[in-house]
């Protein structure tokens, strides 16, 4: 019996790291851009108070 060993790279996967972070930062820009200031803050104050890191 004969084993055949084959090498692989990788070498065309590279980009999706940099596309998915360029999708989701704009996602984020996108969605923070049409939200109310407010709404912003009270988000940032609920998953403090969650996280248990004090805010006040």
């Amino acid at each position: 019996m004969t084993t055949k060993t084959l090498n692989t790279t990788a070498t065309g996967l590279g980009f999706l790291p940099a596309v998915f972070a360029v999708v989701l930062g704009l996602g984020i820009m996108t969605l923070t851009g049409h939200v109310q200031a407010s709404a912003l803050h009270d988000a940032a104050h609920d998953v403090r108070h969650a996280s248990g890191f004090p805010c006040h």
